[in-house]
């Protein structure tokens, strides 16, 4: 699939097209030949940058650009020229964090090489057979895409031989770190003595990346497309502003207003990803989650449909999701917002690539709005504050669009053309309104009745309320949740440790007056998948309250008591007792 979006560039001085090609930037003919194939005409900014230095073979290189602009051309084409095909022992490695973009790094560099007689690609990663992996290196193959757990287990079982691997490229370095890839790059480093250089190619430059190119890398040049950590330009960044309670009906009216979306919804938990998934399906929608408890197959099988668009929408946690790369994502929506301004940057950046606009579509809670603030500022991006629709724009949308699609269908190969004399005289007697209200019905029936006493959704908010949130924006900024962004595995043990140990480790003190609480019991524990901090956000979200009101919380396997200023006792009351979790009745009363 091609990333490359083709763009002219402009020469500065002279204020007209420049005619920078790939034939022009160093390029042989061949390769050129397999670019003018796939329809590639100029280098993009990226491309045409590190392109000519990477050319050299000697010089150690970091280009840091956004996902979507072309990457894989930029090192995978130097590679194909600079590399021996009379020699049948890899050469060059990239290193990439997922088996997606495993496998999808070694497609465009096999189209790259279409008119490279004797040259060969091989893919490495985890969840499939290693034996065929083996077969493939020793048949011969002169570059290997690798993800770090599957090439040192290679490595180590000295199956592959990197006495003349001369290139080594990490692409998504950025990605591999955050999830926790650091020891093994350093150690794949170590086992590549006689490379010539190293390239590193990166979206953004958090500090362990300038650690890895102070110890490993000599002068490296450094290329930037754009600036750091700032969001794709060609995406609209909407945020949505609810009780945190109901998330999931601001999820499914955003989705009904949206007819026609194909998009990816990122929430922080893969059970959070399987709920959801499983509502929208009971509910007729064309989705699937994509979460750390599939296997290989199960993950092509999600990953194939959502490719071919026989799923509307793809609930994906960050993990599961690193390295997708899938052309024509229309909305990212964030059903909660990430921990990490880069994880941000990340998920938006799925869609509005290969020049085409995107909408990256954020749910918060209104304690949540430091949070977009801070993000706002970082990316350098205008986040829009847009309005939940009402259940009436819900379905004045959906029939409009019914109305297009029902008019642009097209009846010209006259397949019904037997049996119009039956639907004239079925219909005889029926006038063309009628005709028309019984067509809507039956598409729209469903809408109309789900959306008969639709609530708004929206949570208006106050100048009080704001100001208070904006004192959050520096915490939020210089928190580090590196360890968080290691995986959502290592982030459920320690949930499923903290839950073990319970009882009085499990009880949290945020300094409110004594004398000023009252206990409230409520019948959530660890039993339910909580753990401290969930169960705490849970609990806020749902009353819209700030945590400076609690005092200890005190959790069980089966309840919890939560301590908490008198004051605020009954709102918080009010919000959780009756209401449902998982299907259960929420229970909560003084204790």
């Amino acid at each position: 699939m091609k990333e490359t979006q083709n763009v002219p560039s402009q020469d500065s001085e002279q204020g007209i097209e420049s005619l920078v090609t790939f034939a022009n930037i160093g390029l042989n003919e061949s390769l050129v030949q397999g670019t003018d194939a796939l329809g590639y005409v100029k280098p993009t900014p990226i491309q045409e940058q590190a392109i000519p230095v990477l050319l050299s073979g000697v010089k150690d290189f970091i280009g840091l650009a956004q996902t979507g602009t072309g990457k894989t051309a930029a090192f995978g084409l130097p590679l194909l020229q600079l590399i021996d095909n009379s020699n049948k022992k890899p050469q060059a490695l990239v290193i990439c964090p997922t088996r997606e973009l495993c496998v999808q790094i070694t497609n465009e560099i096999d189209g790259f090489k279409k008119f490279l007689p004797g040259v060969f690609t091989t893919a490495v990663y985890g969840g499939t057979s290693i034996t065929n992996q083996i077969r493939d290196l020793r048949r011969g193959v002169q570059i290997v895409v690798a993800t770090p757990g599957r090439l040192i287990d290679l490595i180590e079982r000295k199956a592959i031989n990197l006495e003349e691997i001369r290139y080594v490229v990490l692409d998504e370095a950025d990605e591999m770190l955050n999830m926790g890839f650091q020891d093994d790059i350093e150690f794949i480093l170590k086992n590549t003595p006689n490379r010539n250089s190293i390239w590193l190619f990166s979206a953004t430059m958090p500090p362990e990346i300038r650690k890895v190119s102070r110890t490993y890398m000599t002068e490296p040049v450094e290329v930037m497309v754009g600036k750091v950590n700032t969001a794709n330009k060609s995406i609209e960044h909407q945020y949505y502003v609810t009780s945190g309670h109901q998330r999931y009906e601001t999820l499914k009216r955003l989705i009904d207003y949206t007819p026609g979306i194909y998009g990816l919804i990122f929430t922080r938990t893969k059970m959070d990803a399987q709920d959801i998934t499983e509502k929208l399906t009971r509910e007729g929608y064309d989705v699937d989650a994509l979460h750390g408890d599939l296997n290989q197959n199960q993950r092509d099988k999600v990953m194939n449909a959502f490719r071919e668009k026989t799923l509307q929408l793809l609930i994906a946690t960050d993990v599961a999701a690193r390295g997708i790369d899938v052309t024509g994502i229309t909305h990212v929506i964030n059903y909660e917002l990430p921990d990490d301004v880069e994880v941000y940057t990340h998920r938006s950046g799925r869609t509005g690539r290969a020049g085409k606009t995107g909408v990256c579509m954020s749910i918060v809670s209104s304690r949540e709005l430091s949070r977009i603030r801070a993000v706002e500022r970082i990316v350098q991006s205008k986040f829009i504050k847009s309005e939940i629709p009402s259940g009436t724009d819900v379905c004045r949308k959906q029939f409009n669009s019914f109305m297009d699609r029902l008019l642009a269908t097209d009846i010209s190969e006259g397949a019904y053309e037997p049996y119009l004399p039956m639907l004239i005289e079925k219909f005889a007697d029926v006038s063309k309104e009628e005709i028309l209200q019984k067509v809507a019905s039956t598409e729209f029936d469903r809408f109309l009745k789900y959306y008969e006493n639709a609530s708004d959704l929206n949570v208006r908010e106050n100048k009080d309320r704001n100001d208070r949130n904006s004192r959050g924006i520096d915490r939020f900024e210089r928190s580090d949740r590196r360890g968080d962004r290691r995986g959502e595995r290592s982030s459920d043990r320690r949930s499923g440790e903290r839950a073990e140990r319970g009882g009085d480790r499990n009880k949290r003190e945020f300094g409110t007056s004594k004398g000023n609480l009252t206990k409230l019991f409520v019948n959530l524990g660890t039993k339910d998948g909580f753990y401290k901090a969930s169960f705490l956000q849970f609990i806020l979200d749902m009353s819209d309250l700030k945590k400076e009101v609690l005092g200890r919380i005190d959790m069980k396997d089966l309840n919890s008591w939560v301590e908490i200023e008198k004051g605020a006792a009954n709102q918080m009351i009010k919000s959780l007792d009756g209401k449902k979790y998982k299907g259960r009745s929420i229970r909560m009363n003084e204790a």
